[in-house]
């Protein structure tokens, strides 16, 4: 803008013919030095925007030049374990029952109602504890040894359940940081095959190659990070189910005992 008004001023003057030759001169190194600080300003402005671009714009950025191959796998492990935990973990907080409120429900039942009552509980009740305890209600009427075998049969079940798909977990976890350490490797293989081609060592030819392997190998160890934070909550997560489970059947077979004497 700045500019543009001195531009218009100095036509103005020399159209009506009002400025003499040493004063067009004079004007005109005033417009050089105006445009000249302007430029410094503009390059300042962008080095300043630059420096000060948001994370998320700087991980694009990285993760552009990180070329399109091996990023996108990268990338592609860290959507589908994403997909996968945040799965999981609606499941087993779904799963996770008040075990001891439970356990009162069910003695109460059979204290009122017997054991179709305490069926009927556990049928209102959602998660792990609750259909193992429905098994072993189920076969009361066959003796406690045949309630206490369905009650860890159905367990096995009710675990293998609840670690659903977690070993994909695992393996995105493997898988990225390996796939990040390839392209590490053939980021350095082309790096050399250009100081090959160019017959000398020079910084910028191998420059590029380093700066891709460097990249990917982030990339993967990033997404391995994430994912294992995940991982080890969701094992945590079943650990404390199971437990919870075990705990459960231990009650319920001391109910049982009590309730057939």
């Amino acid at each position: 803008m700045k500019r543009l008004f001195s531009i218009l001023a100095i036509t103005v003057m020399m159209a009506f013919g009002t400025v003499n030759a040493n004063t067009t001169a004079n004007i005109t190194a005033s417009i050089a030095a105006t445009v000249a600080s302007i430029s410094q300003d503009e390059v300042a402005t962008d080095e300043a925007t630059t420096e000060n671009l948001g994370f998320h714009q700087e991980l694009k950025k990285r993760f552009i030049e990180g070329g399109a191959g091996f990023m996108g796998i990268v990338l592609l492990c860290l959507i589908l374990g994403l997909a996968i935990a945040i799965e999981r973990i609606i499941f087993l907080n779904l799963s996770t029952t008040n075990t001891k409120k439970l356990t009162q429900n069910v003695e109460d039942a059979l204290q009122s109602g017997g054991v179709e009552a305490a069926k009927e509980v556990c049928r209102n009740t959602k998660g792990p504890v609750a259909s193992i305890f429905y098994q072993g209600l189920d076969r009361t009427d066959e003796g406690l040894e045949a309630a206490e075998k369905a009650v860890v049969a159905y367990g096995g079940v009710q675990m293998g359940q609840l670690e659903k798909n977690v070993s994909w977990i695992s393996l995105f976890i493997a898988l990225a940081p390996m796939l990040g350490f390839m392209g590490t490797v053939i980021g350095m293989i082309q790096a050399f095959d250009k100081i090959e081609a160019a017959g000398d060592m020079q910084p910028s030819l191998v420059a590029g190659g380093i700066k891709v392997a460097l990249l990917t190998t982030v990339f993967g160890l990033i997404v391995a990070i994430i994912l294992q934070v995940f991982y080890n909550y969701i094992i945590a997560k079943i650990d404390s189910i199971v437990n919870d489970m075990e705990d459960a059947s231990i009650t319920l077979m001391d109910l049982l005992i009590r309730y057939k004497k």
